[in-house]
This record gives C-alpha cells, structure tokens and sequence, in this order.
C-alpha cells in the first residue's frame, strides 16, 4: 500500500508536524517525492514558511494525483510558494541552493536484496553530504523508514547512514494501519533536536496530539525483531 485516504493524515501530519513544530519560525523547505501532494499540503499549514521546493522525478504522478485524489494536496501544489521541480533529486542537491530548514524525505521504500530501485540514490553517504550542505543550523532532514515490525531493517540502514554523516540522529513511529501497524520516521540535524512533549501551535490535526507526539517518543510497546 502506497496511500489511504482513510489514515493518510496521521501519515502525513507525523511526517511534517513533528520536526517542524520543532523549528523556530521556518523558511524554506524541501520536500523529495511526494507527489499525492500530502507532505506540500501540510507545509503550507504553516504560516512561516516562505518558500517550498518539491522535487518529484515522476510528473504523471502528480497528473494522476491532482486528477483523483485532490483531497491529498487540497490546492496546496498551486500555492504561490510552491515551486514544483519534476526532475532526479540526487543532481538537484548538489546545486548551489540557499538552506533549507526543513528537508523531508518522502520518496518509495527500498528493500533488502533488491537491485535497481527508483529511489537507491536517496539512501545514500553521497545524498545525504548534500543534504547535509543544505540543512540550516537549526533545521531538520525528516524521512520515512518504512514498516516497524515488518521492516525493521529499513530504520536500522537509515540511522546508521544517517550517523556517518549528521550530528545529531533521532527516531518516532506512528500507528498507520493501512502500512501495517507502526509506522517508523529517522530524523537528522546538525544541532537541533526534538523535543518529548509537543511545543505549542495553533493547527487542527486529525491524528496528531499531545498524547501521540508523546506517543511517538516513546519506544514500542514490544521488542522488535532483529
């Protein structure tokens, strides 16, 4: 399962809010993949924010997306601070760009013993060097690490790529049904953190709360398998 619309918001809102209400008035921002339109949909919630690159390598996603799913992005892909960019992320961050203050990762999963994903190049040492370049001192890299229980490689691999290059490295989860349960999210900065209890804001959300911010903090209620 890619997407629901029946728990796309809980998906969505972990993915952006977290890290983001994390950052002091933010203004730029960086979104790879997420062509439904989801992740631009709740960046522009906020209010600080000035400008939204989204690098989507695949443009018949967004078609397709704006055609029959338009409660994903909800407009927000026409947003005048959103700048679309339907091109290969890797070469994209090796341009002179000015910081971002948050860069969120929400390209296709990789797996183990697979050979010619779309997305390997962006679970990289190289990738992540630029991403490194671009992050603003007090921003965040944000991206989904794939099904907890099922998957739990995939946290594992991101975490460890993401020490050899950031210097701080954390993680949350999130109960998405439709992905299988618990949901996992690896985050990076070079001298932020996030904070165990959820800083103040003025948004409505429908999955996200002080009870499951704390929630995500936490560790599971069961030891994962190796």
């Amino acid at each position: 399962v890619q997407l629901s619309t029946v728990d796309e918001k809980a998906y969505h809102e972990m993915l952006v809010h977290v890290p983001l209400l994390n950052i002091e008035k933010p203004k730029r921002a960086l979104v790879i993949g997420g062509g439904d339109g989801g992740v631009v949909r709740e960046l522009t919630r906020n209010q600080y924010l000035e400008h939204i690159d989204m690098v989507e390598i695949d443009e018949t996603v967004v078609a397709l997306s704006r055609q029959h799913l338009p409660e994903l992005q909800q407009g927000a892909l026409d947003d005048p601070r959103v700048c679309l960019h339907f091109t290969d992320a890797f070469p994209f961050v090796k341009q002179d760009l000015a910081p971002y203050d948050i860069i969120v990762m929400d390209s296709t999963d990789t797996y183990e013993d697979e050979e010619g994903e779309l997305s390997a190049m962006l679970f990289t040492q190289a990738f992540y060097d630029d991403i490194l370049r671009l992050l603003s001192p007090k921003g965040f890299v944000i991206t989904q690490a794939d099904n907890l229980l099922f998957c739990p490689y995939s946290l594992d691999e991101i975490s460890r790529e993401y020490r050899r290059v950031f210097p701080i490295v954390g993680s949350y989860w999130a109960v998405i049904p439709s992905f299988g349960g618990f949901s996992g999210y690896c985050w990076a900065s070079k001298d932020a953190t996030i904070a165990l209890t959820m800083p103040s804001h003025s948004l409505a959300f429908t999955y996200l709360s002080p009870a499951t911010y704390s929630l995500s903090q936490s560790s599971l209620p069961y030891n994962l398998p190796k």
